[in-house]
């Protein structure tokens, strides 16, 4: 006898990481599983023998986070509670990054030593601002996989590193360097802690805003109360609905992810039809 298992999954931070759970989760026997990035969930069709545990074994040893939904009452939020660390931490990214730019492009602006307070504004933003792209690409490295993540932080810590090279150990530390627009690399006075802070802000994404399970305002005013966008049975296919991240790339299975970015081969990447 079959029956139906929900969980709360953590740690996903691209639609490649639910694609990636959903199909662990699709090769245990007798299990029909479909992954929801935006609410966060997880529905498998799955026989007696199997119980919540199992699934949550299969989903730690992928590299992320399983519990059974709790029941939660309703309470008046607070202003604390409102709070979101992570929108806290694009914002701060955000304010270091500007200046850093600016500084990189308007060379009549460059005043002396003006690359060591660039190096100032922008390791908070490759550091703290970029974590979550850093921890979720050695979670991944650790199960053997990649995700736009990966490439993030690779090309971020790639541009960082260089930049410190050049201004310890290159000529690009020294009083009076410009950086003028150029097409062509430099020896050993170029550096990239713009591309640093700005990719890292530039693909910064917020987690989803609705809590998981909460339908969005399309679904509320319609007569379906689960439409795919916010976690509909593997079975239900309907319209796509004009809300929230919803992408034609990977509107499939009943799932609303939002890519990486807009050039992101996951994004792209088909899916099995519903």
């Amino acid at each position: 006898m079959e029956r139906v298992i929900e969980l709360e999954i953590g740690g996903m931070t691209c639609a490649s990481c639910a694609s990636r759970i959903e199909k662990k989760l699709n090769r245990l026997d007798g299990v029909t599983a479909t992954v929801n990035y935006a609410t966060e969930k997880a529905h498998a069709t799955v026989p007696a023998a199997l119980t919540a545990q199992d699934l949550i074994a299969v989903v730690a040893k992928t590299g992320y986070t399983a519990a059974e939904p709790t029941p939660s009452q309703a309470e008046p939020a607070t202003s604390d509670e409102k709070r979101d660390p992570l929108r806290d931490r694009l914002l701060i990214s955000v304010a270091l990054s500007i200046p850093v730019v600016v500084l990189a492009m308007v060379p009549a602006w460059q005043f002396d030593y003006w690359q060591w307070l660039s190096l100032v504004l922008a390791a908070p933003v490759v550091v703290y601002g970029g974590w979550p792209f850093h921890r979720a690409a050695f979670v991944n490295l650790r199960h053997g996989a990649a995700t736009m993540d990966t490439l993030v932080s690779i090309g971020t810590l790639a541009a960082f590193g260089w930049s410190l090279w050049a201004l310890f150990l290159g000529d690009a530390g020294l009083p009076g360097m410009t950086h003028p627009f150029s097409l062509t690399a430099r020896d050993g006075d170029a550096i990239y802690l713009e591309a640093a802070a700005g990719v890292t802000t530039f693909l910064w994404r917020p987690a989803p805003s609705a809590a998981p399970g909460t339908p969005c305002a399309h679904c509320s005013s319609s007569a379906r109360s689960r439409s795919p966008c916010c976690g509909a049975a593997p079975s239900t296919r309907s319209p796509r609905p004009a809300c929230g991240w919803a992408t034609s790339s990977w509107y499939a299975q009943g799932r609303r992810s939002p890519p990486t970015a807009w050039w992101s081969t996951a994004s792209r990447r088909s899916t099995r039809a519903c």
